[in-house]
């Protein structure tokens, strides 16, 4: 019974956060909802906050919760969830995506860990034809 409180493994979906290069301009950070199911994806929100530690102060970060809705997502495409500043690289960004296909709900987590976005170490994501980090 537990199990089924748990809802069905979401798979085949992604979270990615990208670098846009802006001419003459510092690059912008936009992160990303990919479907890569072979199923089309309806009613989609996503919350997305951030949390954790100032690493002078030690004082404890929280930002606001936003929330985006995206009416229908179709297989391979990926739509834009928000721009991120580099200023909150540095603690945990959590995005929680919910979305319907037929007529089963799905959830899940995502959460680029504090330090975990590095703009030196990303890599081509082919989808988004730019440098990033996902999450799957």
């Amino acid at each position: 019974m537990r199990a089924d409180l748990l809802g069905p493994k979401v798979e085949n979906v992604a979270v990615a956060l990208v670098e846009l290069p802006i001419e003459n301009a510092e690059p912008e950070y936009i992160v990303f909802l990919i479907n890569n199911r072979d199923d089309i994806m309806e009613g989609i929100i996503v919350a997305s906050t951030g949390y954790g530690t100032h690493p002078t102060t030690g004082e404890n970060i929280k930002t606001s919760t936003l929330r985006k809705g995206i009416e229908v997502m179709m297989p391979g495409e990926a739509a834009r969830i928000e721009p991120i500043m580099p200023d909150l690289f540095g603690i945990n960004n959590e995005f929680w995506v919910s979305f319907w296909v037929h007529e089963t709900m799905f959830d899940k987590r995502f959460v680029f860990e504090a330090g975990s976005i590095n703009p030196q170490e990303f890599k081509l994501i082919p989808t988004l034809n730019a440098k990033g980090i996902i999450l799957t």
